[in-house]
């Protein structure tokens, strides 16, 4: 009994091995895929999902949607991201309105943990696909996100 016990085992992993040995053989045989990362860097998608860098998102009059609420601040574990709001009259009503001034975000002390996205009231911010992120000084990772840009 224990010599018949001994020969299956034997068998069966002969047969464990081969069957091993096959799928690498498939795995080798199968054409090779890889991509040409730096010559072909604006070719690839990705999910929705991912997480590159926050960025600020625009309104159709390409003003930006954060109303300075401080809700990303108060979510954000380690203190990535800083808010400066000041105020200022609005002309049509007379009153003053809060709106932003500086939105400032250290990417260095990033954990791309999405709280500051999922529960901002207005969705005005969101991830980017821009990743590389490379840089010789921790200095130039702290930027500012709502930059003044020409759309001319």
């Amino acid at each position: 009994m224990k010599t018949l016990t001994y020969i299956k085992d034997i068998v069966m992993g002969v047969y464990r091995l081969l069957q091993g040995m096959y799928i690498s053989m498939l795995n080798m045989l199968r054409p090779k895929v890889t991509e040409q990362y730096p010559e072909n860097r604006g070719i690839k998608q990705y999910s929705e999902r991912f997480r590159g860098m926050l960025e600020l998102y625009r309104n159709e009059k390409n003003e930006y949607i954060c109303t300075g609420c401080g809700i990303c601040v108060n979510n954000c574990p380690n203190g990535t991201i800083q808010i400066t709001v000041k105020m200022k009259t609005d002309e049509a009503t007379g009153k003053e309105k809060r709106t932003l001034d500086k939105y400032g975000y250290d990417l260095g002390s990033c954990i791309f943990c999405s709280r500051c996205t999922q529960t901002c009231p207005c969705n005005a911010i969101g991830w980017s696909n821009h990743f590389e992120h490379s840089v010789f000084t921790r200095s130039k990772l702290k930027k500012q996100l709502n930059q003044e840009r020409d759309d001319t």
